[in-house]
Parts: C-alpha cells; structure tokens; sequence
C-alpha cells in the first residue's frame, strides 16, 4: 500500500454514506495519479485544461476527470470531449460555450453552478441574485448540451469556524431554493477541502474536494 492509497483509505472513512471524494490532482504528476487509481480511486479533479487534457492523454481512459477552475471559454475545446463533470460554471458567458463545444462533440456535459458565498473578491463564481433571475427566467433552457447537476462553492480562507459554517449554509440554501427548477438531476452539492470537509458534510455536502492531504504539497 503507497502513501496515497492509504489516505484516500483514512478519508473515505470519515465520510457520511452518500459523500464521494474527488481527489484534487491539479499541479500533481500523472504518476501520483496513477498510484490513486491503482488503489481503486477514479474522480480526479484539475484547474487546468491543457493540464486536464495531458493527463488525460496518458492515464486510463475510465477516470472520471471533473473541471474544478476557472475556465476561459476559448479553452473548453481541450476539455469538451471527455470531461465528466465540469463543476465552475459561473456565467451565462460560459454557459453558451460550454453548449456550443458540447453540440461539437455530440455530448451533452454535465456541470455545476459555481457560487460565491464569501466577502473574498478573489473567489469567482455567480453571484446569487445574478443567477437566481437568469434560472427564474429559463435561461438555461436555451442550451440543450448543458445539464446542470448541482451547485459548488468554496468557503472563506479563515481559522474562524462560524464564517465557514454561515458560507456553507448558504451554499446548502442556494441549492434547495434552485432544486424545483431543475428536479431529481440537480443532485450534487460540492463543497468542502481538506481543511474543512467535515463541516461541510453537516450542511449536506455531496463531494469533498480534497487534494494536499492525499497527494502532499503541490507541484507547481
């Protein structure tokens, strides 16, 4: 057993049933991706496309690799073919992109909206009042090789407790408030990191993103 296969071990013990673990993979070498995959993991997670698309390129071809960055929309064409899940959907923008490259392939993509709950400008994602109108108005529905799976977000970077608990509820409250419009499908709420996971899972988190604790310090 290597390192890595033993942590994903220890933190798939922590987690509530119905918790799947994305192991977050990005600046990490395809070899460390490989040792997590011989231990039986296949949901890897990267920020970069062309780093996505590398990767991609030269690890076995059932990983389930989700898009968990910022995405430029002139970059969606390494990603659009094969991309399991692309989890940082954050404007109508992106959404027409990601449709029109999806309608290339012959697929339809599943993605999540990606929200900003916190008072960190350097955080992007929707802003909730911009996308709760765009959903109330269909917006949506003008792009069939979309399908919108849940919501993701990110806490505040803070030692205080309280504002990643007051972060996370909102993230949960968002999703409820959006889930009639778009029925059984919108099913995955993803939040929470290796230093906080755990209190996301108290607030109905369906994914933990958690990379430095099963592949080390990143290698940028």
């Amino acid at each position: 057993m290597s390192y890595i296969s033993d942590k994903i071990t220890e933190i798939q013990s922590t987690l509530r049933q119905g918790v799947t673990l994305l192991a977050v993979s990005k600046f990490h070498p395809a070899e460390k991706i490989q040792q997590a995959y011989d231990a039986g993991h296949r949901s890897f997670g990267e920020s970069r496309p062309q780093e996505l698309k590398a990767k991609y390129d030269a690890l076995p071809k059932d990983i389930k690799w989700h898009m968990i960055g910022h995405l430029q929309t002139n970059k969606i064409k390494y990603i659009a073919p094969f991309v399991h899940l692309i989890e940082s959907l954050d404007s109508e923008r992106l959404a027409a992109a990601i449709d029109r490259e999806a309608a290339k392939c012959g697929r339809t993509i599943d993605c999540l909206l990606e929200i900003h709950v916190t008072d960190e400008e350097s955080k992007s994602g929707w802003e909730w009042s911009e996308l709760k109108a765009f959903v109330e108005a269909g917006g949506f529905q003008h792009y069939p090789n979309i399908r919108i799976r849940g919501v993701m977000g990110m806490a505040t970077f803070t030692d205080d407790e309280s504002v990643v608990r007051g972060d996370f509820e909102r993230l949960a409250a968002c999703k409820a408030e959006l889930t009639p419009y778009f029925g059984e499908e919108f099913d995955t709420l993803s939040m929470g990191m290796s230093d906080d996971y755990l209190v996301a899972m108290e607030y109905g988190s369906t994914e933990v993103r958690i990379g430095s604790t099963i592949f080390g310090e990143r290698e940028y």
